[in-house]
């Protein structure tokens, strides 16, 4: 099957798909936009104050308990909403306001983990505030992701997302070492309180900046538990049905395979290359640097009808050089094919930009809670799965079986050989 994604946009309505759609958008069209600068901050600033949270309720339970598996197992609470919750509230976000939606989340996200500094919490009720927290995150992020689409329904979009994914991967960098260093001055409740206080000034900036909009459906197809099911239903019917949708679904589901190292880093660098804690992190880092850096590559150098086109080849890039892992060759090679791999793996952010403008806006926020669902849950699977097969086989060989794999799959859902291509572009920035 030959790739072909058409975006059903204004600027193809209006033929714009000359040289002006053909041109990247740029940071200063991107940055002038006032409720996108509110959007960005407001990411920013939550982002921060979850991994100090993360670092915080680490050093918490484990302080309270002395367990490795029980730190782990409550660190581990904070995958399994995604999966539930992308799925059952993504469809909130078309049925409800999206401004609405993110200030209520932000909210109570501040009520939960605020209720989770106090101290002599019990263990129990720490962990079922965890939940709620995180169950709060998909629905969150399905409304957020719908609204930039709304604010933003140009090539913008794409450059958003770059700098989305870029603000995240610097976002957790810095948490994390701010994080340590701030539990180890404050303590862990007052951290807590601190990321609480970035969920309302995440809330205001909203509130401020960002202007009101209705709700981007009616609700037709009726209220309460019957309404909610057939839109669930509906959005699983529109992201398997159609084409377009399933196949770049497919492909971002393709790093369930080119996560794995990351799942393996320790066992590979210990066992097999004798190395130590910087060259486990080293590992760790190699493949969002190269992933960092091909965004932006994409973003704002290649022309978007080239985005499209490069989308499976890059897909081919980013799981290929695990499989020259099974070569078992230096660690300092490992570290360069993985930042090759990284690079490749860029093409998310093109398939993640074009699933959600091709979707209706009517639909967004329930097809990105699924899409969403599908790809943690694939990584969680993929990492759990080459872990378990680990203990039987070398990392090294487990990595590139899951490279290989992962291009049995592409060849599967693009069509090995042929050429893959896009009719028209995102649409031109006005």
């Amino acid at each position: 099957m030959t790739l072909s994604i058409t975006l059903d946009t204004k600027a193809r309505r209006e033929g714009l798909v000359g040289e002006a759609a053909a041109r990247p958008a740029t940071w200063r069209s991107l940055l002038a936009d006032r409720e996108y600068r509110a959007l960005w901050s407001a990411q920013a600033v939550s982002i921060a104050g979850d991994q100090l949270a993360r670092v915080a309720l680490t050093v918490l339970v484990f302080d309270r308990t002395g367990s490795p598996l029980l730190t782990a197992a409550v660190y581990a609470i904070t995958y399994l909403p995604w999966v539930l919750g992308g799925p059952l509230l993504g469809g909130l976000a078309d049925r409800l306001p999206r401004r609405t939606i993110m200030i209520g989340c932000n909210t109570a996200s501040a009520v939960l983990i605020g209720a989770m500094a106090i101290p002599g919490m019990p263990l129990m009720a720490l962990c079922v505030l965890l939940f709620l927290a995180v169950l709060l995150e998909p629905l969150f992020s399905s409304a957020r992701s719908a609204l930039i689409a709304d604010v933003l329904p140009d090539d913008r979009y794409v450059l958003a997302s770059a700098l989305g994914n870029l603000t995240t991967q610097t976002g957790q960098v810095i948490g994390f070492a701010v994080g340590g260093i701030a539990v180890g001055t404050l303590g862990a409740s007052p951290v807590l309180l601190i990321d609480a206080g970035t969920f309302l000034v995440s809330a205001g900036l909203l509130a401020i900046r960002v202007r009101r909009r209705p709700a981007a459906t009616n609700g037709n197809g009726g209220s309460g538990l019957a309404g909610w099911r057939a839109q669930v239903v509906d959005g699983a019917r529109l992201v398997f049905g159609d084409t377009r949708l399933r196949t770049l679904l497919i492909l971002s589901w393709l790093a369930a395979y080119y996560v794995v190292p990351e799942g393996l880093a320790g066992p590979y660098v210990a066992e097999e290359m004798h190395g130590g804690s910087l060259g486990i992190g080293l590992v760790l880092a190699a493949q969002p640097a190269g992933v960092v850096v091909g965004g932006l590559v994409l973003s704002r150098l290649i022309p978007p009808p080239r985005r499209l086109a490069l989308m499976v080849p890059l897909a081919a890039v980013a799981l290929g050089p695990l499989v020259l892992i099974g070569l078992k060759p230096s660690l300092e090679i490992s570290i360069a094919l993985l930042v090759v791999a990284g690079l490749g793996a860029s093409y998310q952010l093109v398939a993640n930009a074009t699933f959600v403008q091709t979707v209706t806006a009517g639909q967004r926020g329930q097809a990105y809670g699924l899409a969403a669902a599908g790809l943690i849950a694939g990584q969680g699977l993929g990492i759990v799965g080459a872990g378990a097969i680990a203990l039987v086989f070398p990392p090294s060989a487990v990595i590139a079986g899951a490279g290989a794999l992962g291009l049995v799959t592409l060849a599967a859902v693009s069509g090995a050989g042929r050429r893959v291509f896009a009719s028209h572009p995102s649409p031109v920035v006005r």
